[in-house]
């Protein structure tokens, strides 16, 4: 593993460790020439996924892409790291076990944000706004209204 402070490729595992459930191995890492450490993860891989964009294009499958969009909209908020690593994990087996190895860019989206609506409701309507485009106030409002509408029915249904 190359070190990502100075490149060099002598680096030593110190520490090794189950992460995410037993589904990711951890590693402490320190370089041999600068003496930095760093952690890494490896997962199990099933198969190389395509995410097909809105405009037809083809591109590769990031979980750490995925991992970033979801951590810009949980920017400040106080959720615990390991529940966002189980939903992005959650997110990427789904994926997987799909069995098409091109997925639809709005799938993805969809299952972020049934994702962070389990996780956070703020993270939900950043994320929401983005993915969906808003463009004023009013887009806001109207999201919140759906939410709220769908909240209620729920508690009715639940009431009966």
């Amino acid at each position: 593993m190359r070190c990502p402070f100075c490149g060099c490729d002598d680096t030593q595992v110190k520490d090794s460790r189950a992460a995410e459930d037993g589904s990711s191995i951890r590693r402490r890492r320190q370089c041999g020439a600068c003496g930095a450490r760093f952690t890494t993860f490896e997962r199990v891989q099933l198969r190389e996924l395509i995410v097909v964009k809105s405009s037809g294009r083809k591109v590769a499958f990031d979980r750490d892409k995925l991992m970033r969009s979801v951590q810009v909209a949980l920017r400040k908020r106080n959720v615990d790291p390991e529940r966002v690593e189980q939903m992005v994990t959650g997110i990427t087996r789904r994926l997987e076990a799909m069995g098409d190895a091109e997925i639809d860019s709005k799938l993805i989206g969809e299952l972020v944000m049934e994702g962070l609506a389990n996780l956070d409701d703020v993270a939900y309507v950043r994320y929401a706004s983005v993915y969906k485009n808003f463009r004023e106030a009013r887009d806001f409002e109207q999201f919140l209204d759906g939410i709220n509408e769908h909240e209620r029915d729920e508690s009715a249904d639940s009431s009966s």
